[in-house]
Formats: C-alpha cells, sequence, structure tokens
C-alpha cells in the first residue's frame, strides 16, 4: 500500500510503499476513504508527543473508510460496512469505557499515535468492537473524516453537560479559527449562541462569519469581552490566558487545543481564575456514545461539518501541506486527502 512516512522527527514526509497490514487480535483493516490533516499530525511529525514510539511511523488520526476485514467474533460489523472512529480509541474493559468515557481510557489507542496512522491506503485498528461508528450513507467519506478530532471533540466540549453545556443566548468567544474552531462556531450558532470569533487571519474571520459568527476580532482588538463561555482551539500560552481572561464571572473555560513542545506547561491567571470563580474544563475528544447523537444530528441536517472542509488533496500532495503548516502558512479550515492512488 501507499503511505506517507517519516523515518525520523521532523525528517522529510516521504510517500512510500509498506505492506499492507495484517488483521490484529479483536481488531479490523479499513480501506482509508478519506483523512483530515490537523495540527496534532504536525505535532506527532514534529516529535511533540510521546506515544509515538517506534519509527519510522505513518500519521493521521483522523478518518473515515469501509472494514477490509475484521476478527470473526465480531459478530456486528461486515467487510464492507462504512465506518470510522473516535481518535482516542477505547479498551472497551476498563471502568472508564464501562462509564462511556472512552475518550479517557487509561489503555486508549490513538491512530497515527500508538502505531501507524491513517496517511495510508489501509489502517489496522485494536478493539473494533468498542470503537468502530457506522457511517450513515447520507454522510459523505469526506464529512466523517472530520469528526475525529475537530468537529466532534468541539461538539461534545460545546453541548455536553460536563462540558461548557453552552445554552441559548449565551455569549462564546473562540481563539482561534481552523479546524477546531469552525467547528465550534458552527456548533455555537445551531445551539442559539452569540459567537465571537477571534483569530489573527482575515480569511479565517470571513469563513467564521459565514459560519454564524456575529463579530469577528484580531486578538490586538479585543478588550472586555465578558462571555460566558470561552474557547481555546488553537492551544498556546497567548491564546489560552486571553480566553480566560476574556470570561465573566462563573465563566467557562474550555481548553480544546494541544500545548505542547515548550508551550506544554503555560503560566495562567490563576489569581482571575479565584476571584471570579472561573471554571477551567480540559476537552480531550468524544466516546463513541456521543458520535451517535452527533451523527443523527449531521444525517437529519442539523449541522454540516462539510461547510468546514475547504481543501481535498491526494496523498502525493500531503508532505508539501504539512510542511507549510511549519509556517502557518495553510488554509484556514479542514483539508482532507481523499485520493491515494
Amino acid at each position: 500500500m501507499k503511505a506517507a512516512q517519516f523515518s525520523d522527527f521532523c525528517a522529510p514526509l516521504e510517500i512510500v510503499d509498506l505492506p499492507d497490514p495484517e488483521l490484529p487480535p479483536g481488531g479490523a483493516v479499513i480501506k482509508v476513504k478519506a483523512a483530515g490533516i490537523c495540527r496534532s499530525d504536525w505535532h506527532a511529525w514534529q516529535g511533540h508527543d510521546p506515544d509515538i514510539k517506534y519509527l519510522p511511523h505513518v500519521p493521521g488520526h483522523e478518518f473515515s473508510g469501509t472494514i477490509e476485514a475484521i476478527d470473526p467474533a465480531i459478530s456486528q460489523w461486515r467487510v464492507g460496512d462504512r465506518v470510522t472512529v473516535p481518535f482516542a480509541c477505547g479498551c472497551g474493559t476498563c471502568q472508564q469505557c464501562a462509564d462511556g468515557h472512552t475518550q479517557v481510557c487509561p489503555g486508549q489507542f490513538q491512530p497515527g499515535f500508538s502505531a501507524n496512522g491513517a496517511f495510508a491506503e489501509y489502517i489496522a485498528l485494536p478493539f473494533a468492537a468498542t470503537n468502530l461508528i457506522g457511517i450513515p450513507e447520507t454522510v459523505s467519506f469526506a464529512s466523517a473524516a472530520s469528526l475525529g478530532c475537530r468537529f466532534a471533540t468541539a461538539y461534545r466540549a460545546l453541548v455536553h453537560l460536563d462540558q461548557a453545556a453552552l445554552k441559548p443566548g449565551e455569549k462564546v468567544v473562540i481563539f482561534g479559527c481552523g479546524g477546531v474552531g469552525l467547528s465550534a462556531v458552527m456548533i455555537a450558532h445551531y445551539l442559539g449562541a452569540e459567537v465571537i470569533a477571534v483569530d489573527i487571519r482575515p480569511e479565517a474571520l470571513a469563513h467564521a462569519a459565514g459560519l454564524g459568527a456575529s463579530a469577528t476580532f484580531h486578538p490586538d482588538e479585543i478588550k472586555d469581552l465578558s462571555v460566558d463561555v470561552s474557547i481555546d482551539a488553537l492551544g498556546s500560552a497567548t491564546t489560552c490566558s486571553a480566553a480566560i481572561k476574556s470570561l465573566a464571572p462563573r465563566g467557562r473555560h474550555v481548553q480544546i487545543g494541544l500545548l505542547l513542545g515548550t508551550e506544554s506547561n503555560p503560566p495562567l491567571p490563576m489569581d482571575e481564575v479565584i476571584a471570579r470563580e472561573l471554571r477551567i474544563i480540559g476537552s480531550h475528544g468524544m466516546g463513541v456514545e456521543g458520535y451517535r447523537e452527533l451523527l443523527d444530528r449531521i444525517a437529519e441536517g442539523k449541522l454540516n461539518p462539510s461547510g468546514i472542509v475547504t481543501s481535498r488533496i491526494s496523498l502525493g500532495d500531503l508532505p508539501a501541506t504539512m510542511t507549510a503548516m511549519s509556517s502557518f502558512n495553510n488554509p484556514c479550515g479542514v483539508t482532507i486527502v481523499d485520493r491515494f492512488d
């Protein structure tokens, strides 16, 4: 099979021919139909993620496709079924998985981090019975591939009761209008909130306005926002602190963007957190159960993740696209790999 692989951290990504993956016990092999390119994949390539223990490595953690092979003991799925998985796949046997929180399973498997990922024609997955999610025929492979990390994470962060639980009429500010930020803009608008988007790129702010943001700002233009909910969808010391400071008393901040490398332990305005009784919530994807609700809303036409897909490329174009991410010189929105020949 063809795959995009790096032989060392920061080394050039190359398109190579690799053996097709073997079927793991209790697992499945998926023929990849679409794969999203996320900044987390860039972090993997740069060596910022300790889960990558073996080189060379194939990144890619957002994907959709069809079942090519599956453990015969798993009776609820068939070869050819249209599927996706969360980017954090639970083991299915621990207490967190039993409670429905597969996204924080201590023994989780992350495609493109724990093992070779979806920037390839095929990907092998363990824990298939727990993590495979059927894709309705009305949802495209490209839309399903955009869910795994960005859209699903934004959905849970804004909707679920243990996260922001955003209410109609509340005010939310979203820092960073990449894939996850634009997803959050769309979802917050759908929920009936007043949405403020913040980014340094005019084209990203224009896209956010088109998805429902009622106000857009460059970070230098921000004054007193006093919002109910803040989202850091980028992941930096600057955006995290600014998002927290934008909250009204008893506001809720949700940290979605990864803070890795030199940004991993940023100073936070804890004096304001205490004085104003602010809540800081981490959001690490979404468990399998949440996907079923999300996919229903997409199939019903209430949410449209294809609205954040701005570019579709071939696997051969992926190295240049990933390289552009090093200088933030990549298109806003989500880029999807949907051609693997």
